[in-house]
């Protein structure tokens, strides 16, 4: 989703997506398409590298060029649209330029969905024919048929096709005319929510968010095809069906945990003004615990099954869902330090690792307090409490870093204010 801006505010570009009813040859030009892409990426990628090692810089503009020279040299570049490859490397552009050239990634044949935009309206119809159907008319595919799941909402402004699992799908970019409210519909209003690996988020007003994204039976038989994919020979036909069969029991749980972050957020954002969250580092807390510094190798299974805990609540596509959805309520999203949110006592503010006295249970230790409630609801009033401003912390419990104790007063027993 993105932002525009306006004479009379800020008007908003929204994504539709819809799965494509393709014949057998258009799913072949989808194939191929994605593949031209993909080559495109990789060869200007690689290119980009090899400039900066010399201490040259290699743009859009040059590439682009080269683009053109190329097709006369290569057939087989001509058959992707020239705007969707122009498209792949505007967005290799942009990533460098956010990233840095050398942590953007390869785009492998067999870890990357095939994808490609074609970022002209002008060349995209949008046709109704039913109540079920209609269809888009895409360069060189021509009318494609899609199941019509929700209306536009707008005008289309580019068009994404992408392949998830064995079907096709078309994301719609589309101005629907929405403008961000400059005032929320409920000012004052202030909630902190504290994500975790038992309930996704707790909210400071005691709400629990929270349900399980894969059954019983669908986590059996993943783990069966696991263990036949160990088994099965590499670039056969029975490997490919295990991966699809994989593919498309993760698909659903995706589709899940989608859906749940974006009831969620809808909910929060409708009922609160400012939304505090902790600003965690999601990407470092899940990474890997082998190879490290300190006892490289140890602790890997209890590591690896926190990371799978932490992806699977989704805690960064909550953040990403709630500050879209709260764009279209007014709502201002901001994050705080993270440090001691667990131990400190929304009553009283003594801080001490033994606050926690489990997963669940929270039971302050100062003298003459003995507060006592859900650990996850009182670190969430203290992300509320932070308003916006860092929790004061001397330190964090985060990865190979020390857990200390903020300073305690020893007349009052309590953490200077």
């Amino acid at each position: 989703m993105q932002d525009r801006e306006e004479d009379n505010g800020v008007s908003m570009l929204s994504g539709r997506r819809y799965r494509l009813d393709l014949t057998a040859e258009q799913a072949q030009m989808c194939e191929e398409f994605g593949s031209v892409c993909r080559a495109v990426w990789n060869t200007g990628l690689h290119q980009r590298r090899e400039y900066r090692r010399r201490g040259a810089w290699m743009n859009y503009a040059p590439q682009c060029a080269e683009l053109a020279d190329a097709k006369r040299d290569h057939p087989w570049l001509k058959a992707a649209p020239s705007h969707a490859l122009q498209q792949t490397l505007k967005d290799l552009d942009r990533a460098c330029r956010e990233h840095g050239t050398f942590r953007v990634r390869w785009r492998s044949k067999a870890r990357w969905s095939p994808s490609f935009r074609f970022p002209d309206s002008k060349q995209i119809q949008v046709e109704r024919l039913g109540r079920k159907w209609g269809r888009v008319k895409l360069p060189k595919l021509g009318w494609v048929r899609f199941r019509w799941s929700r209306p536009l909402g707008g005008e289309v402004r580019s068009a994404t096709v992408s392949r998830k699992g064995a079907h096709w799908f078309v994301s719609f970019l589309v101005d629907d005319q929405a403008v961000m409210p400059e005032r929320h519909a409920m000012p004052g209003t202030i909630v902190g929510i504290d994500r975790g690996v038992k309930t996704a988020a707790v909210t400071s007003d005691g709400d629990f968010h929270d349900r399980q994204f894969i059954t019983a039976g669908e986590a059996a038989r993943y783990r069966r095809l696991q263990q036949r994919l160990t088994r099965s020979k590499r670039a056969s036909a029975n490997r490919r069906k295990t991966i699809t069969a994989l593919n498309a029991i993760m698909g659903q749980v995706t589709d899940r945990r989608g859906d749940f972050c974006a009831q969620t957020a809808s909910r929060i954002v409708a009922k609160n003004a400012l939304v505090v969250l902790e600003d965690l580092r999601i990407k470092n807390m899940s990474a890997s615990a082998s190879g490290t510094l300190e006892a490289p190798g140890s602790r890997v299974a209890q590591k690896r099954g926190l990371n799978r805990a932490i992806l699977d609540k989704g805690w960064h596509r909550l953040e990403l869902a709630l500050t879209n959805a709260a764009r279209y309520t007014g709502t201002t999203v901001v994050k705080v330090h993270p440090a001691y949110t667990s131990q400190r006592c929304s009553a009283c503010g003594f801080v001490s690792e033994g606050n926690r006295e489990s997963q669940a249970v929270f039971r302050c230790k100062a003298a003459g307090c003995g507060y006592i409630a859900h650990a996850d609801a009182n670190a969430a009033i203290n992300i509320k409490n932070a308003g916006g401003q860092p929790v004061s912390a001397c330190g964090d419990l985060a990865a190979r870093r020390s857990v200390k104790q903020e300073p305690v007063s020893r007349a009052t027993g309590r953490t200077p204010s």
